[in-house]
């Protein structure tokens, strides 16, 4: 393909991904012509006739070609933003969504409050993935520290990768393990965003997250609630006396995954609701 002009491209672009039907095309498109040719909006508004060289019109158009084809725009970049900081994708890892920033919300003023009172609060987060959810917590608590516990070798990469990039590699740590396996010692908050999808369901979710994120991070059993059945089975050993359990749910799950907790010794503390005004987010503590 020869170069073509900014303005130009952005159209191109736009159309490409309009006529395959792909929701947010606009945004997507400038997405994807900003990240591949290093442009801005700004550049796209003050100098729409900056010439685009026909290389990177070849890799825009490649990209383009993905995402008609359904591909999520965040695993074509090969990033995604969390909570303020941006974040390496793998095949390995599920995407960071806003939702999940709910579970950090509800997390952090505990972090704060429990930081400030023994200097450090100690963090597990099960099934880490790209550690969002750990070095979210980090990086608003300079006295926190994280183990990110996960199955897939893939995803532990991604999320030690994610440390030394946000310059969080000292106080986070990255530890293979099938849930509670090789965990030892107490954390004052564990945390997780567990497979909570019914398996049977996984077939008609959208394409995006059905065929791009990984399967195991999705699949939650035959009722979506095999995680929480090990995450309140065991959290007790691994609980600081005054520590809280902190779990990303269905929007359906709520009073199944209280009861799960409850029968473990675990009460009900808070729960908060997503962006969407969805039942999201379940805090647990001793009874």
């Amino acid at each position: 393909m020869t170069g073509l002009a900014l303005g130009a491209l952005l159209r191109e672009a736009r159309r490409r991904l309009s006529e395959a039907g792909i929701p947010d095309a606009a945004l997507d498109a400038r997405l994807l012509v900003e990240h591949f040719s290093g442009t801005t909006r700004t550049d796209a508004i003050a100098n729409p006739e900056r010439e685009i060289g026909p290389g990177i019109v070849d890799a825009v158009g490649a990209a383009l070609a993905r995402r008609a084809a359904g591909e999520p725009v965040h695993r074509i970049l090969g990033f995604r933003d969390f909570y303020g900081l941006r974040l390496s994708l793998s095949a390995d890892t599920l995407e960071p969504r806003p939702d999940t920033e709910t579970l950090v919300d509800a997390v952090l003023p505990f972090v704060r409050k429990t930081a400030a009172g023994k200097g450090s609060c100690a963090i597990l987060d099960l099934g880490t993935g790209t550690g969002a959810i750990a070095l979210a917590l980090l990086s608003a608590v300079p006295q926190a520290t994280a183990t990110g516990v996960d199955i897939a070798d893939g995803a532990l990469a991604t999320a030690a990768r994610n440390a030394v990039d946000l310059k969080l590699t000292n106080r986070f740590s990255a530890l293979r393990s099938d849930w509670f396996e090789k965990v030892s010692g107490r954390y004052d908050a564990i945390v997780s965003n567990p497979p909570y999808i019914p398996g049977i369901e996984i077939g008609a979710l959208q394409k995006d997250v059905r065929d791009f994120d990984p399967r195991r991070a999705l699949d939650g059993g035959v009722d979506g609630l095999d995680a929480y059945r090990i995450v309140a089975a065991e959290a007790g050993r691994h609980l600081e006396k005054d520590g809280i359990v902190a779990v990303e749910t269905g929007s359906t799950q709520k009073q199944d995954v209280t009861r799960l907790f409850a029968a473990a010794g675990l009460d009900l503390a808070e729960a908060r609701r997503d962006l969407a005004e969805n039942d999201r987010v379940l805090v647990f503590r001793r009874k």
